[in-house]
């Protein structure tokens, strides 16, 4: 019996192990905006040059320490590393679920969002699993010889940092993110009628100017109660918010294209009913410069042989933005949007995208920057 539970547990978490970093791994540039993000809560920002490494480092350990488990090789220290990883998780997960900071724990990347909650109930019964593992450990036999362990091991380390890195240069091979090939960006921002919107809760903190009595009431109760037509209480600081029903979010809430002058362009750029070349770099400092004038031109001959619209999307200002332009002699027209989205659209710095009617047809990172001729061959020469 107690071999049966060990190996249920063994298969179980050596499966999920896996599941989790590959998942990751399949888009480690986001999951190092999620690293980021768990930096700046416990003020350790000086560990963001890192993230991208710390992301493919923990994406891959965890593929190892599942396959490892699967195959029952180094059983004390792939016993003590999912046991040290499953406590780490769980207290980052329940961090985040009470103290309300980071609000999707990135577990399963942009595949499966889950909520600090669902995070950290996922991550309680994972230790259950693994503690019996790890008070069982003398049960956990080798599959195979030492000898075929040793060549598996070489195989799966290989393959463990070799997705991560794949990934991060030559975009994730599957696409989770709402700017995915095949989406309609416009619909993607649209809310459908009756769609009800998130319900919140206001908390009043009241006082009364004669008695000093305090008192704590909901916006409900406040208006309930009448307590507002009383001259004597009054409200004291900002009242205090909370989310009390998460209505419907539409997978695209935050885009925002506008022009130097802070004239608003996304519906005009969007609703383009012809192909027009979108070229993101969503920041500059750090953009790679040779790419970008490879890009300028792709996008000088797309605009002088077939009269595409190409746009420049950054987050910078719009004197750096200017002054980047005017250094690589940019002939696309630039806009600005904030640096979130703009990382959800293409996970490279710079990428490119090419719309039509607001279909995202095709993206590339720049390691894999198209030819013109191709270009033309695939897309122009159709329409």
């Amino acid at each position: 019996m107690r071999k049966a539970i060990v190996w249920f547990c063994r298969i179980a978490v050596g499966l999920l192990f896996i599941f989790s970093g590959l998942i990751k791994a399949n888009d480690p540039l986001g999951f190092s905006y999620k690293l980021q993000e768990y930096f700046e809560v416990f003020h350790m920002t000086f560990f963001n040059g890192l993230a991208l490494s710390l992301a493919i480092i923990l994406c891959a350990i965890e593929m190892l320490l599942g396959f490892a488990l699967l195959i029952g090789t180094r059983v004390k220290t792939i016993a003590w590393g999912l046991l040290l990883l499953i406590i780490f998780f769980a207290f980052l997960t329940f961090y985040s679920a009470f103290f309300k900071v980071v609000q999707t724990c990135g577990c399963f990347g942009d595949a499966i969002p889950l909520t600090p909650w669902q995070s950290f109930s996922k991550d309680l019964v994972l230790l259950l699993l693994v503690l019996v593992l790890f008070y069982n450990r003398d049960l956990i036999k080798p599959v195979f010889s030492k000898s075929v362990e040793n060549s598996l091991l070489v195989v799966a380390i290989v393959l463990s940092f070799g997705v991560g890195l794949y990934t991060y240069n030559f975009l994730p091979v599957l696409d989770f993110l709402p700017y995915k090939v095949g989406a309609n960006i416009p619909q993607e921002m649209v809310t459908p009628p009756g769609a009800k919107p998130d319900e919140f809760e206001l908390t009043y903190q009241l006082k009364n100017k004669k008695t000093g009595e305090a008192k704590t009431m909901t916006d409900k109760e406040y208006l309930k109660t009448g307590i507002w037509k009383d001259s004597n209480w009054q409200v004291v600081g900002n009242p205090e918010s909370r989310l009390v029903k998460k209505g419907f979010t539409p997978k695209i809430p935050d885009l925002s294209i506008q022009d130097a002058q802070g004239n608003n362009y996304t519906q005009e750029l969007l609703a383009n009913p012809f192909y027009n070349l979108i070229i993101v770099a969503y920041d500059l400092q750090h953009t790679n410069e040779a790419a970008i004038n490879r890009i300028n031109a792709l996008a000088v001959n797309l605009t002088d042989n077939y009269n595409i619209r190409t746009v420049f999307l950054t987050s910078n200002s719009a004197p750096d933005a200017t002054a980047f332009a005017k250094k690589h002699h940019l002939v696309s027209e630039i806009f600005y949007a904030d640096g979130v989205p703009l990382k959800s659209m293409v996970r490279s710095n710079p990428g490119i995208m090419l719309m039509k009617g607001g279909t995202v047809i095709a993206k590339w990172h720049y390691h894999s920057l198209p030819k013109y001729d191709d270009i033309v061959k695939k897309y122009l020469r159709q329409q």
